[in-house]
């Protein structure tokens, strides 16, 4: 007898224990959201996708250890030296409390410089001007004089939300990189430029690894979930650079930024919603290909992911261990966990994320 759960798309708020949700073309119609919003959790839903992480799917999620072996995802705070888009590096301070007895830490940190999170405060729909859920930008930006009438004790969609969630799940890695000069020995990318990576070309990677990216309701390998990790070489290419090659790649103008990642076309934009990915995660600064393709009219994938859809976006992961473990092992599904920083009112945050085999 099947035990399937089927979500309405009009029945809301949606149930996070279903087993089966509507696609991106079965979206209902939201007032007052943009077109391809599933803001479908309720009117004060500050998790996004994060919903689909169920004591009995994190439960399911821990099956993945089977080593115990532990692999940490991010890169040191210090990692890039010099971050992109004109950001902050990471300062670190020893602060003498007593005199040759007791020391303390002084941390300045942009999270949006090394291996992070973009939370849901980070990137809005374009045409509209929305954060996910309905957020604007009054939630957002500092006041000068704070009062009670123009401070929000809530923090809408601050990152501390996502953090008093929590992050464990089962993750599947693609190790599109290795896949790509296995494949193409003689026509190798470099991850500094805006190499797309397609759909078709995940579909190769995953084939060759075993692995099926139809979602589980149509007999695929994807759960609703699951953490998808994409390794596209950004990391590996970053520590092969000498220091002034670094610098200089990092000072490029914004118009001249370019990374691999993953492309915009619809193709991608629907599977990656039709999945229910909990979450979504890459090597490279960006994650999607940089500066975007615009195919059929499209711009920028943070829009969709982060506003329309409540997807967070890792960035800058380090993969490299990770995807040599699990060739080693012929499995790439693992179980991660993840703890942004409790920080009220936050954008986004180091990942302090974690594989288990």
């Amino acid at each position: 007898m099947s035990t399937e759960r089927v979500q309405a798309p009009d029945q809301l708020p949606w149930d996070p224990t279903c087993t089966r949700f509507p696609t991106r073309k079965e979206l209902p119609k939201i007032p007052g959201a943009p077109k391809d919003a599933a803001w479908a959790w309720g009117k004060d839903d500050e998790l996004g996708r994060l919903n689909l992480l169920t004591p009995a799917r994190v439960k399911a999620a821990a099956a993945e250890i089977k080593l115990g072996e532990m692999i940490r995802l991010d890169l040191p705070l210090h990692i890039p030296e010099t971050p992109g888009f004109d950001r902050e590096p990471f300062e670190h301070r020893i602060k003498e409390v007593v005199e040759d007895l007791v020391y303390d830490d002084t941390y300045s940190l942009n999270t949006q410089s090394g291996t992070q999170w973009d939370g849901f405060r980070h990137f809005a729909h374009l045409e509209t001007k929305l954060f996910y859920n309905g957020t604007t930008s009054a939630s957002i930006k500092p006041h000068p004089n704070p009062n009670p009438s123009t401070t929000d004790p809530k923090h809408k969609c601050s990152i501390h939300h996502l953090a008093t969630q929590g992050i464990a799940s089962r993750a599947i890695l693609l190790d599109y990189r290795h896949h790509h000069l296995t494949t193409h020995p003689d026509d190798p990318y470099n991850p500094y430029t805006s190499h797309a990576i397609t759909l078709s070309d995940l579909q190769s990677c995953a084939k060759a690894q075993g692995v099926n990216l139809l979602p589980a309701s149509q007999g695929g390998d994807i759960q609703p979930g699951d953490i998808l990790l994409v390794r596209s070489g950004f990391v590996e290419a970053y520590h092969r650079l000498d220091p002034a090659a670094r610098t200089a790649a990092a000072h490029r103008s914004h118009a001249d930024l370019a990374w691999a990642g993953l492309s915009q076309d619809e193709d991608m934009l629907t599977w990656l919603h039709d999945c229910y990915f909990a979450a979504v995660a890459g090597d490279s600064p960006t994650f999607e290909c940089w500066p975007p393709v615009r195919a059929e009219g499209r711009g920028f994938m943070h829009q969709e992911l982060l506003a329309c859809w409540g997807m967070m976006i890792g960035e800058m992961w380090d993969l490299e261990r990770l995807a040599r473990r699990c060739r080693e092992l012929g499995r790439w599904t693992v179980f991660v966990t993840s703890a942004p920083a409790m920080v009220f009112g936050g954008v986004g945050s180091h990942a302090n994320a974690t594989a288990i085999l």
